[in-house]
């Protein structure tokens, strides 16, 4: 079962999600750096990209999920504060209210460590495609009759 759903059953398992993509991020990192052999490098790009590219999409919908979650609560708070206060509120003041309840605090605050996660993630993508790059470029040298190069 992947941590999509797992979280979507039960919010706490955030912590366990974060530190399981945090770990994997690790091993992303490694998967970075070019080395060794250029050929089984450029053979194993499509793979190390698309599962990769699987775990960023699973961190979206994760983070798309908490803004749903969010967006309720949220709503929650702010039919609570226009329908049982004591005075008549301006839709500003009730959100003003809403943004400083503490469960809506700490619910930005999952959110922005998941959105931290992701940009993690995204950097990892784009150093992917540089090694792609850094690949076709070591083939064409060699295309080129510069065989010595290395890496």
């Amino acid at each position: 079962m992947g941590w999509y759903s797992r979280v979507s059953r039960d919010i706490s398992e955030i912590p366990n999600a974060i530190q399981h993509f945090e770990n994997e991020l690790v091993t992303a990192r490694s998967e970075v750096k070019l080395k060794g052999n250029v050929e089984r490098a450029a053979a194993e790009m499509p793979g190390i990209v698309e599962h990769r590219f699987n775990q960023l999409q699973e961190i979206e919908a994760i983070l798309e999920f908490l803004n749903i979650e969010l967006r309720k609560l949220r709503s929650s708070f702010f039919r609570k504060y226009l329908e049982n206060y004591q005075r008549a509120l301006s839709s500003r003041d009730v959100e003003k209210y809403v943004d400083g309840e503490t469960d809506v605090c700490d619910y930005e605050k999952i959110i922005n460590e998941f959105a931290l996660l992701r940009n993690k993630w995204l950097g990892v993508l784009k150093a992917l495609d540089q090694k792609q790059w850094q690949i076709t470029n070591v083939v064409k040298l060699r295309v080129a009759g510069m065989e010595d190069a290395t890496l």
